[in-house]
């Protein structure tokens, strides 16, 4: 905990009692000192009118052992307390920790005895200090009001408001894709595009949806430079948006339909995630790719820092930002908003490894000819387009995924040789990529639950819907 300045220091009254809720002490800094200090007494005899009577003569003694930077103190208020206890029918409190709890290996009859039904709270309050609530009177109003009718309008929702970005979600089975951008969309993206920079920027990225149809949002990230709030409001402006199927999270442009098109094919997503256990030959810790984030990493309600997000008002985005407005950057506007090695974010290259453990790839970026190969094996032989696979042949995409596991595994292997001493030849190789190919698929899902994208991930695109609903 004092490693961590964001953690606070628990107190728990109870140590031996998992239901023990604790309380927290909250970091300060101070400038005090640790004293060291003896009391000695000695006791001295003394006569008194003709008696010996027995004195304490008492002495300090103190010594400074050293000054305190940090002090925690308990400010907060201790919560409630759940004990694993049962009221009888007579209202007698049995106390069931000897029944609920597992302190040494049990048999089975252990858990086939009949107990009371004991379901602790699933969690405790967030808050241990007091908070004005605020209450206000009840509304009067005039006679003849009548409260509207109970509907989803006035009904507040678990979900967040629509944010108005109006794009454009098509799913797979829609039989029609848009021609064009919705009105709302048009005169939003007007309002803000009030400077020659975003009038630029809007030729570039139409002259990309001309080159390529089908785009990731990171792809249009690394070619043009744009500021995020704005690019959220000029692709629905060119584009509409595959909610699923094998283009599912790209932006295809308006009047574009790819499930017509086979050529189409190349431009089909692929959701790639780095192999990683002991069957492949290296732990999680091993891998040269970090993850985003961790179970261990979690700020729990006991932390006390946040970051505090920055928001960006339309009144900014009417200013420019991203233009020559952003004084004292060094950047050019070119360049400034380009993500960092651009061409790695989007494209597979062989020899080098994913910039995260999970990549959403488009089949025309993976920049291998054997991997090529694999995607062009039906050429002029397309005949359907089915939601799983696309224009391609069935398993293309486990073919791929294998085929890029074995050079990520191959270039882990020349950067540290050591954690595959126990693989020797070549044909071992070959025979752990026909282990991973399909027999234990379900292994390989449990294996690859972890490197979910992260928040702030470059490359989360599944998430990119959250931007605009």
């Amino acid at each position: 905990i004092y490693a961590d300045p964001a953690k606070r220091l628990e107190l728990y009254f109870r140590p031996k009692d998992p239901y023990c809720h604790p309380v927290c002490a909250n970091r300060f800094p101070t400038s005090t000192m640790l004293l060291k200090v003896k009391r000695r007494t000695k006791k001295k005899k003394k006569q008194l009118d003709g008696e010996e009577q027995i004195q304490p003569e008492v002495q300090f003694e103190m010594e400074i052992l050293g000054t305190v930077t940090t002090v925690y103190k308990f400010q907060g208020m201790s919560d409630f307390q759940y004990l694993a206890m049962h009221s009888g029918p007579d209202g007698k409190q049995t106390s069931m920790y000897d029944k609920v709890l597992m302190l040494k290996p049990e048999k089975e009859e252990f858990f086939n005895r009949e107990l009371p039904l004991y379901i602790p709270p699933p969690i405790f309050s967030r808050l241990d200090t007091p908070v004005d609530y605020f209450y206000r009177p009840d509304i009067q109003h005039r006679e003849g009001y009548n409260n509207p009718q109970v509907s989803a309008e006035n009904l507040i929702g678990l979900s967040r408001a629509r944010r108005p970005h109006n794009a454009i979600f098509v799913n797979f089975d829609d039989e029609e894709i848009p021609t064009k951008p919705l009105d709302a969309a048009v005169q939003t993206w007007k309002k803000v595009c009030t400077n020659p920079v975003d009038k630029k920027v809007e030729e570039e990225l139409g002259k990309l949806f001309e080159v390529r149809p089908v785009w990731s949002r990171n792809a249009v990230k690394a070619n043009i430079s744009v500021h995020p709030d704005k690019l959220k409001l000029l692709l629905p402006y060119l584009a509409y948006y595959m909610l699923t199927g094998p283009w599912r999270s790209l932006w295809v442009r308006f009047g574009y339909d790819p499930r017509k098109h086979p050529e189409a094919k190349i431009y089909q997503v692929l959701d790639f995630r780095i192999r990683c256990g002991m069957k492949y030959g290296y732990a999680p810790n091993d891998m040269p790719v970090k993850a985003k984030r961790s179970t261990y990493n979690y700020s729990l309600p006991i932390t006390v820092k946040k970051p505090v997000s920055h928001t960006v008002s339309v009144h900014d985005l009417k200013q420019g930002l991203g233009t020559s407005s952003a004084a004292g950057t060094k950047k050019p506007a070119s360049s400034r908003y380009k993500l960092k090695a651009s061409e790695s974010i989007y494209i597979f290259q062989e020899g080098a490894l994913p910039p995260y453990r999970q990549m959403f790839y488009q089949l025309c970026d993976l920049n291998v000819e054997s991997l090529q190969k694999i995607i062009h094996r039906n050429d002029g032989t397309e005949s359907e387009c089915t939601e799983r696979d696309g224009w391609c042949l069935p398993k293309t995409s486990d073919d791929l995924r294998d085929s890029m596991s074995l050079m990520i595994k191959q270039i882990i292997r020349s950067t540290r040789p050591a954690l595959f001493s126990n693989t020797t030849s070549s044909e071992d190789g070959k025979e752990q990529l026909a282990y991973e190919s399909g027999e234990d698929e379900d292994d390989e899902e449990e294996e690859e639950e972890e490197f979910k994208p992260s928040d702030g991930s470059e490359n989360e695109m599944e998430t990119e819907i959250l931007d605009y609903v």
